[in-house]
């Protein structure tokens, strides 16, 4: 046997050696969507991401991370108009903690932006868990082709396409236009310009913003969710407490798991009916590994 046949019987021998520990020494793979119940909203958020892999398995050392928050509203967190603040924070502290450079949390919101970040809680919560915490700057504005289904371009706030991870981190509750928000209706708060008119043809938008910022990880707050008056609620008693957060990649089994809290099927929303046809997850979490339980 002469050199050049040596080596690559023994490139062959160990690529045989390689795959054989990979598929007979593996651990099973872990789950594709996690539901955790709880008293605490930063614990239950840990557990989540922890039953997925941890967070080094979705954000790298040096990564510039954007968490996407909806802090849309004037509402404390006992009124379930915005994301849970101990949950932001806990995302934050596990962005840091997998080796991300820097972490920033901001959205566009609706009410006055300083009102809604001071009584959201969510800005003292993301300085305290070490984000930075910015107001949407319009000078950072940049019209992006979005090669939409239906939305062929819009004004996107340059940070969020800037990012090296990108993290959706939206709240439950029951919406006026499309009977429910959840993570998917969450990137309006990335956008610019005159977003109401989005509504002419609101659920084709959500689809066509997906499918463009592609979330690292999606986050779905269901601790206390809005069941009336959403998407701004104004009292306690819209609200009812769910205490889960639902973690995933795929988005649209992260929204179809969120529905159910609200004893609404997927196919009964058409943003999440034309998401699946567009290939940009499933719906059908029987063929999903799913992982729910209670700490």
């Amino acid at each position: 046997m002469d050199r050049r046949e040596f080596l690559k019987g023994a490139a062959a021998a160990g690529l045989y050696m390689k795959m054989g520990s990979v598929f007979v020494g593996a651990e099973p793979a872990g789950p594709d969507l996690a539901a955790i119940t709880g008293e605490s909203p930063a614990a239950i958020t840990k557990a989540a991401v922890d039953a997925l892999g941890g967070m080094k398995k979705f954000v790298g050392r040096g990564d510039k991370v954007v968490i996407k928050p909806n802090i849309g509203w004037d509402r404390t967190p006992e009124m379930a108009a915005c994301t849970n603040p101990e949950v932001v924070r806990a995302l934050v502290e596990m962005c840091l903690g997998a080796g991300a450079k820097q972490v920033v949390v901001m959205d566009n919101t609706t009410n006055q932006a300083q009102r809604c970040y001071a009584r959201s809680g969510i800005a003292e919560a993301a300085k305290q868990g070490g984000a930075k915490v910015l107001f949407t700057d319009e000078n950072r504005l940049k019209k992006v082709t979005l090669k939409g289904a239906w939305l062929k371009e819009w004004d996107v706030f340059q940070d969020f396409i800037e990012a090296d991870k990108v993290i959706n981190v939206p709240i439950a509750k029951v919406h006026s236009l499309c009977r429910l928000t959840l993570s998917m209706k969450n990137w309006l708060g990335a956008l610019g310009g005159a977003r109401n008119q989005l509504h002419q043809k609101l659920d084709e938008a959500i689809v066509d913003l997906q499918a463009f910022f592609k979330p690292t990880l999606t986050i779905l707050d269901a601790y206390r969710i809005l069941v009336r008056n959403g998407p701004q609620g104004g009292r306690p008693s819209d609200t009812e407490l769910v205490k889960t957060v639902v973690a995933g990649a795929d988005a649209v089994a992260v929204d179809t798991l969120g529905a159910s809290f609200f004893g609404v099927r997927p196919e009964e929303l058409l943003y999440l009916r034309l998401a699946q046809e567009r290939g940009l997850g499933t719906s059908q979490l029987e063929k999903l590994r799913v992982e729910k339980r209670t700490i």
